[in-house]
This record gives structure tokens, C-alpha cells and sequence, in this order.
């Protein structure tokens, strides 16, 4: 099971970089839920995924997700990510900068049939909102 879901990763890194509605539909359970940054409501299944991509891309529209580590049990598996990307576009209120980040996100996946049926995450938004100058720095 654990080669499956580190390979059920690759392809959802795929996915997350090419933002391929037919990934989307493979690997996001219809009833998934997804809790995003900044609202109050989660978003659900595919649609949903695409649009905290599309929210992301909004952003920076170079975004990529590097995969740094994974830890699975069972059908959960946490994941570290970098994210690397170009300031070209408002994000969290915040005209674009033409800065480059490069932030670390750790999210934990729950499986079912091959299939996510939940993420909840912990992008560094403070370090986001810090390197394109949304906030000061310390």
C-alpha cells in the first residue's frame, strides 16, 4: 500500500502543476473536502481542487509544487511541499511585485479507492505574505 500511495503522490504532483481537469477527476473523490486559507467554507471535490490551483495561480501564475517528503499510514499520508514561484498577479490583497517565494506547505491527505477525500493544510502564509512585501519582516 505504501509504494501505491507514494505513487498516487507523483501523479497528484502532477496534477497540482499542470492543473489537468482529467487528473483532477482521477485522483479527487466527488465528496471531498478541501479547508482553504482565508475561507471560512471548505470546497469540495475536483471543481474545488482546481479552484485553490487556480486561486494559487491567480497569484503566481509559474507556481510549482516541489514533493520534499512524505510519511504514510494507511490510507493517510502527510506531505511537505515547497512551492516556488513569481509575485505576477493580487494575492491575498497584495498587488503583484514580481517577487519570486519559495514557501513550505505541509498537508495531510486522507484515501479512499485511490481517491482524496480530504486535505487539510499549513502553507507558510506569513512567509508568502513576508517575501512579496504584504508584511514586514521581523
Amino acid at each position: 500500500m505504501q509504494d501505491a500511495n507514494r505513487h498516487f503522490m507523483a501523479r497528484f504532483v502532477e496534477f497540482i502543476n499542470s492543473a489537468d481537469p482529467g487528473l483532477a477527476t482521477e485522483l479527487v473523490s466527488p465528496g471531498a473536502v478541501f479547508q482553504v486559507p482565508g475561507r471560512a467554507e471548505p470546497v469540495h471535490g475536483p471543481r474545488g481542487y482546481l479552484e485553490i490551483i487556480g486561486m494559487m495561480r491567480g497569484g503566481f501564475p509559474d507556481i510549482h509544487w516541489s514533493l520534499e517528503e512524505t510519511v504514510v499510514e494507511g490510507d493517510v499520508i502527510a506531505a511537505r511541499f515547497t512551492m516556488r514561484g513569481t509575485h505576477r498577479g493580487t494575492f491575498f490583497g497584495v498587488p503583484p511585485t514580481g517577487r519570486t517565494i519559495a514557501v513550505q506547505a505541509l498537508n495531510i491527505y486522507r484515501l479512499s479507492s485511490g481517491k482524496i477525500l480530504s486535505e487539510v493544510g499549513q502553507p507558510d502564509l506569513l512567509g508568502l505574505m513576508q517575501q512579496i512585501g504584504g508584511l514586514p519582516r521581523p
